[in-house]
């Protein structure tokens, strides 16, 4: 199983599809052989002064995206928050509570031992700038930074593991840590898959619309007899990662009923994005988007047998043995 970052905490429950489905973990944190500490975010620390310096120098791997090697920390810390934009990127700014998609490097200032990065594990991190989801050090020091750059910033206990520390990662209570991220991408409620279209030639299913302004796409079900089997095809194909059986993503979705089209669930409407490991969800959720590239929107329609069957949730619209159809945009593999 792929080892979860450090950094941040389990995630709020799933949504009503993942939470109901008929896997029993009842959990959305991602598959992992190691534990999640709780962030500071829970805590009632006041915003930190942020302030230039001082910070470690960077002395090998200095470009965009490739694994810093850091200085070990010269002198006392800042007891504010240092943070230093090493290479300005030109996209969008990151805004709180988005999800940031990250390379980043964590070390002891006073040792510089690196107890965490993910450079080595060929994942960057995907995660929600929001307060009790990641240690408040991450929020103050990323939020208004663009896409494609570089922020080095280190961070005091306060900010960080608190007076508590992180045993697991050999963190002590009174350790100041310096981090390294580099910023690839951030989303929010108005993302969008962003991949080419897809001709949807076959009059039997279902058309999905095909905006990528960040609002709910149509989904227009079709007359006649739902599919017995599953369907998921492209509506627009992206050309980032496959997604694996045992990954967790991220998405925007709209799912609908297949007899009247009524719609019974939306992040759009919740204006929220969601997050979930495909071992967590129905199973025509987790096969219908294995092998699927990120940045793409895929029409999945599910018959009974790999959805709710008799057994759909409860105070949901869905009824026994409902066919669902979903447009389901894939904006990360976390």
């Amino acid at each position: 199983m792929r080892r979860r970052s450090l950094l941040i905490a389990v995630p709020a429950g799933l949504v009503t599809l993942a939470a109901c489905g008929d896997d029993d973990s009842g959990s959305s944190s991602n598959a992992s052989d190691s534990a999640s500490p709780e962030p500071s975010g829970t805590s009632a620390a006041p915003p930190p002064k942020i302030v230039d310096g001082p910070l470690p120098a960077i002395t090998a791997g200095t470009k965009f995206d490739e694994k810093p090697t850091v200085a070990k920390g010269s002198g006392e810390p800042s007891k504010d928050l240092a943070v230093k934009t090493v290479i300005a990127g030109g996209g969008r700014a990151v805004a709180e509570n988005d999800f940031v998609s990250a390379n980043y490097l964590g070390q002891i200032w006073q040792s510089a031992k690196v107890f965490d990065n993910s450079y080595d594990r060929k994942t960057p991190l995907v995660i929600q700038l929001a307060q009790g989801s990641i240690i408040d050090g991450w929020r103050y020091a990323l939020t208004g930074k663009k896409t494609g750059s570089r922020v080095q910033f280190s961070v005091p206990p306060t900010w960080g593991y608190g007076k508590q520390g992180n045993e697991q990662a050999g963190i002590k209570g009174d350790d100041t840590l310096v981090f390294v991220v580099d910023i690839q991408d951030t989303f929010n409620a108005r993302s969008s898959a962003d991949g080419e279209k897809v001709p949807q030639d076959d009059a039997a299913l279902p058309k999905v619309g095909t905006n990528t302004d960040g609002k709910a796409p149509s989904i227009e079900v079709p007359d006649g007899a739902a599919p017995k089997k599953l369907v998921a095809e492209y509506v627009l194909e992206g050309d980032g990662a496959e997604v694996g059986a045992q990954d967790s993503v991220l998405v925007q979705y709209k799912g609908v009923l297949w007899d009247g089209g009524k719609e019974f669930d939306s992040t759009y409407a919740r204006k929220q994005l969601t997050s979930f490991s495909l071992q967590q969800v129905v199973k025509g959720w987790a096969q219908g988007l294995t092998g699927k590239k990120v940045g793409s929107r895929v029409l999945v329609v599910i018959p009974p047998d790999l959805g709710y069957g008799d057994n759909p949730p409860q105070g949901s619209d869905i009824k026994k043995d409902s066919t669902l159809v979903f447009s389901v945009d894939i904006l990360a593999k976390m």
